[in-house]
């Protein structure tokens, strides 16, 4: 069952606690590293996961996997090429989603630009929390509810052809690890 809960104003410390430890613990080896997905949306119901993407060189952080291990992260392999995905459990629960995505994609993720449409368009997140709710509650398994929620339109109260492409946000080069949580 997919478990999606009211918005917990929480998160976002949470995030940066996650950023700040990736950071401390492996110096240099992201070049940027957000909160993004559901969580990052203030108001927007999500899943109780933290997302965070990182933007580095891929044979780099997987040469890392040891340390990351180390503060609980393990690699699963999705499937999806020019991307690496972490998780981290703490309690037995799933606490944390790290993707990291080669610097040169980082400007136009689509992770990245439904979390700045949402931000910036606040009468969207109701609708949108709206579906994610619909598609949990006829979703038995994550892959089904995140294959779904990935169609969606957060513009509208129903799954659609495709996110909205909002103008990119700064270039990699004028961000740092501190920049947008």
């Amino acid at each position: 069952m997919i478990e999606v809960v009211e918005y917990d104003p929480a998160w976002p410390a949470r995030a940066a606690a996650a950023r700040a430890e990736l950071a401390s613990r492996l110096p240099g080896l992201f070049a940027a590293i957000e909160h993004i997905g559901s969580t990052s949306v203030p108001g927007l119901a999500a899943k109780p996961v933290i997302d965070l993407m990182a933007a580095a060189d891929l044979d780099r952080v997987a040469g890392h996997d040891d340390a990351l291990a180390e503060i609980g992260y393990q690699r699963y392999d999705t499937g999806m090429s020019g991307r690496l995905f972490y998780f981290r459990d703490q309690h037995g629960r799933r606490s944390c989603h790290l993707h990291v995505v080669p610097v040169d994609t980082w400007c136009t993720r689509n992770e990245r630009l439904l979390r700045d449409y949402l931000r910036d368009h606040p009468a969207d997140v109701a609708r949108y929390a709206e579906l994610k709710r619909r598609l949990a509650a006829g979703s038995g398994d994550s892959a089904g509810y995140t294959r779904a929620q990935d169609g969606a339109d957060p513009g509208t109260d129903r799954p659609g052809p495709g996110r909205p492409r909002p103008a990119p946000g700064p270039r990699l080069g004028r961000m740092s690890r501190a920049s947008a949580p």
